[in-house]
C-alpha cells in the first residue's frame, strides 16, 4: 500500500521556504521574545490619546510596525503548525504564540479604547493639524463604526486577555482533524488497498471516476467523523455560544449583525447571496446532478457522487511544473506585472505542495505584510489541482499588490470581496483552456471543472451559510446544539436544495464537521458574494481585454481602502442591486445547458 510520507522524508523543493519569514527557528524564538517585552513601549500613550495629534499619530505608527512583526511571529508558527500538526514542538509554538497574543492584546486593548473615547469631531480636527494621520483615516472610521457596540475599556481588555480562551474551538478543531483523526485504507475497483487521509478525500478520491474507491473513501470519512461528532459538537456549541453572549453584550439585534458588521455589508446584501442563488440556482444544479448520475449508470446519486466526473475515462493528468506553465500563460491577459508574480510564486518556494503525515486538510493562502504570501496546497497530478492553485496564486496576487501600495491597516478590505480574486483566476484558466482546445471532450471536461468551481462555491459553501443561519437562529432561541440537531440541519439544507435527485444517508448529516469556516464568523457565504464579482469581471475582461484588466488592478491595489461596495463598484460591478448574481446563476445555467447539448448529440 501506497505510504504518506512524514514531513521530513520532503524533497525541499515540495515544501515553502519559511526562512524568508526567519532564517532559524531560534531566530522566531528570539523575535517571540522580544515583542513581548517590547509591548512595554506602548505604556507611554496610556491615557494620552485624546490629547495631542501628534501623541495618537506617533502612538499608530508604533502599533502598526510592531503589528508587522506580531503577524511574522504568528504566521511562521501557523504555517509550521498547518504542514504537520503532528510534531509536538510545532504545537508547543503555536502555543506559546496563543498565549503571547493574549498578552499582548491585552495590554494593547487601551489604544482602541481610547480612540473611541475621543470625540468624532475632534479626531476630525486632529488629522487635519497632523496630516500624516489620513494614513489612517479609514482604520478611524471603521473604530468609530464600532462605538456603539464597544464596552468599557475594562472589559475590553479582559475580554482581550481572553483571546486564547475565545479562539480555543477553532484550535481544538484545527489540531484534532491533524492529529487526532485517523481514517481506515479503502480499497479501489482493482481490490488495491489505499492509504485514506481526510486531505486525500478532498483533493483525490472524491473527484476519482473510480466508483468503488470514491464510495469507499466516503465510507471510511464519514465512519471517523461519527466517532468524533460528539467533540465536534461541543467545540462547535461552544463556538456559537461565545458569539451569541458576545453578541447580545455588545447590544447587536444578533450574531448575524454582529459578525456581518466587520465586513461593513447589509444585511440584504447577505440575504440576497443566500435566498436568490438557493432559489435560483437550485433547478440549475439539480440537472446537473441528473446528468452526473446518467453518465455515471448510478441507480442512486449520492452526496460522496457529486464530484465525481462526468466522463469517467477521460481525466487529464498533469505534472506540477506543467500545471504552473499553463496557469501564468492563462493569466497572461491580466498583464505582465501580475504574471510576473505568479511566476514568482511558483519558482520562489511560496507554495507547499506535497502531502505528508499531520498536513492540514484543503488549501490556503496566507499573507503576511512585508514578506509575501505562503500557498498551501496538496498536489496529486490532476487538472483539477490547477483550478485550486489557480485559486490561490488569486489570493496571493491581490494580497501581493494590495501590500505593496498601501500600508498595513490599509491592506485587506472586507471579507465579502477577498474571494472575487481567487475565482476570478480559475475562470480566467477555464477561458483560456476552453480557448486552446477543439477537442469536444476536453471542453466537456474544462465546463464541468468550472461548474465545479461554482458548486464548491455557490452550492458547497452556501449550504454551509445555510447551516450556518439556522444554527444561530437555534442557538439565539434557546435550542441546545446536540449531535442529533447538527446532523439533521445538516441533511435537511442539503435536500431543500438537491431534492429528489441526490440521495441523503446519514453521512450527509455528519458533513458540517468538514469545514473550519464555521470558525471564522460569516464566511463561507462570501464565496458566493466573491464569484459573483469575478463571474462579472471575468465576461468583461473577455470582451474588452487590457483596459478591464487594469481596472481590475487598481482594484486589487486598493486593497482595504474602500469599503466593499465601492470597492466592487469600481470594477464597474454593483453588489447593492440583485442583479449581478442573477447573471451568474443565469451563466452557471448556460454551463449545464452545454453539457446537456454536448451529450445530446451523442444519441
Amino acid at each position: 500500500m501506497e505510504k504518506r510520507p512524514t514531513r521530513s522524508e520532503l524533497s525541499e523543493n515540495l515544501t515553502w521556504d519559511l526562512s524568508d519569514l526567519f532564517s532559524t527557528h531560534k531566530d522566531w524564538q528570539n523575535e517571540l521574545e522580544a515583542i513581548q517585552k517590547d509591548v512595554e513601549q506602548f505604556a507611554i500613550f496610556k491615557g494620552e490619546l485624546g490629547k495631542e495629534a501628534s501623541t495618537l499619530y506617533q502612538c499608530l505608527a508604533t502599533y502598526e510596525a510592531f503589528q508587522k512583526r506580531v503577524i511574522w511571529v504568528a504566521t511562521y508558527a501557523n504555517l509550521r503548525n498547518s504542514t504537520d500538526g503532528t510534531d509536538p514542538s510545532r504545537q508547543e509554538d503555536s502555543a506559546k504564540v496563543a498565549q503571547a497574543l493574549a498578552i499582548i492584546q491585552a495590554k494593547l486593548s487601551f489604544i482602541q479604547s481610547e480612540i473611541l473615547e475621543i470625540p468624532t469631531e475632534t479626531i476630525g480636527d486632529f488629522v487635519k493639524q497632523h496630516p500624516q494621520l489620513a494614513t489612517y483615516r479609514k482604520m478611524l472610521a471603521d473604530l468609530i463604526e464600532k462605538k456603539p457596540y464597544t464596552l468599557s475599556s475594562q472589559i475590553e481588555e479582559l475580554l482581550a486577555s481572553l483571546s486564547e480562551v475565545h479562539d480555543a474551538p477553532y484550535m481544538i478543531y484545527q489540531r484534532s482533524t491533524s492529529s487526532d483523526m485517523m481514517f481506515a485504507s479503502i480499497t479501489d475497483e482493482h481490490g488495491n488497498e489505499l492509504p485514506m487521509s481526510s486531505a486525500l478525500y478532498e483533493d483525490r478520491y472524491e473527484l476519482t471516476a473510480d466508483n468503488t474507491a470514491r464510495r469507499n473513501a466516503y465510507k471510511s470519512f464519514v465512519q471517523t467523523l461519527r466517532q468524533y461528532q460528539h467533540t465536534y459538537t461541543a467545540v462547535y456549541a461552544t463556538e456559537v455560544t461565545k458569539q451569541v453572549v458576545m453578541a447580545r453584550q455588545r447590544q447587536y439585534d444578533n450574531v448575524t449583525d454582529m459578525l456581518l458588521h466587520p465586513q461593513q455589508v447589509t444585511t440584504d446584501m447577505y440575504h440576497n447571496q443566500l435566498d436568490i442563488i438557493q432559489a435560483e440556482l437550485a433547478p440549475h444544479m439539480q440537472r446537473f446532478a441528473r446528468l452526473k448520475k446518467e453518465q455515471l449508470g448510478l441507480e442512486e446519486l449520492y452526496l460522496c457522487d457529486l464530484k465525481a466526473s462526468l466522463d469517467p475515462d477521460f481525466n487529464p493528468v498533469t505534472t506540477y511544473e506543467e500545471a504552473t506553465a499553463t496557469i501564468v500563460e492563462a493569466l497572461g491577459i491580466m498583464g505582465e506585472e501580475y504574471q510576473q508574480v505568479m511566476k514568482q510564486a511558483i519558482q520562489n518556494r511560496w507554495v507547499d505542495l506535497a502531502d505528508n503525515i499531520g498536513k492540514r486538510s484543503g488549501a490556503f493562502c496566507s499573507s503576511p505584510y512585508g514578506v509575501h504570501p505562503y500557498i498551501l496546497i496538496t498536489w496529486t497530478d490532476t487538472m483539477r489541482g490547477a483550478f485550486v492553485l489557480a485559486h490561490e496564486l488569486g489570493h496571493a496576487g491581490h494580497f501581493y499588490f494590495a501590500a505593496k501600495e498601501q500600508s498595513l491597516f490599509n491592506t485587506r478590505p472586507s471579507t465579502y470581496f477577498v474571494e472575487a480574486p481567487s475565482t476570478l483566476n480559475e475562470l480566467l484558466l477555464a477561458n483560456h483552456l476552453l480557448a486552446k482546445t477543439d477537442d469536444e471532450r476536453m471542453k466537456r471536461w474544462i465546463i464541468t471543472q468550472l461548474l465545479g468551481t461554482y458548486y464548491h462555491n455557490f452550492v458547497t459553501h452556501l449550504l454551509e451559510a445555510e447551516f450556518q443561519k439556522r444554527v444561530y437562529t437555534l442557538a439565539e432561541n434557546g435550542t441546545p446544539l446536540t449531535a442529533k440537531v447538527l446532523s439533521e440541519q445538516k441533511k435537511e439544507a442539503l435536500a431543500n436544495f438537491w431534492g429528489d435527485k441526490v440521495t441523503m444517508d446519514e453521512g450527509a448529516g455528519l458533513t458540517w464537521m468538514r469545514q473550519p469556516h464555521y470558525y471564522m464568523g460569516l464566511y463561507p457565504y462570501t464565496y458566493s458574494a466573491g464569484l459573483t464579482v469575478s463571474t462579472a469581471v471575468a465576461q468583461t475582461i473577455q470582451q474588452e481585454g487590457a483596459p478591464a484588466a487594469e481596472r481590475w488592478m487598481n482594484v486589487l491595489k486598493s486593497g482595504g481602502t474602500l469599503k466593499p461596495l465601492d470597492l466592487i463598484q469600481k470594477a464597474g460591478v454593483d453588489m447593492s442591486s440583485p442583479e449581478p448574481i442573477k447573471q451568474a446563476v443565469d451563466f452557471v445555467g448556460s454551463l449545464v445547458d452545454q453539457l446537456e447539448a454536448s451529450y445530446q448529440k451523442e444519441k
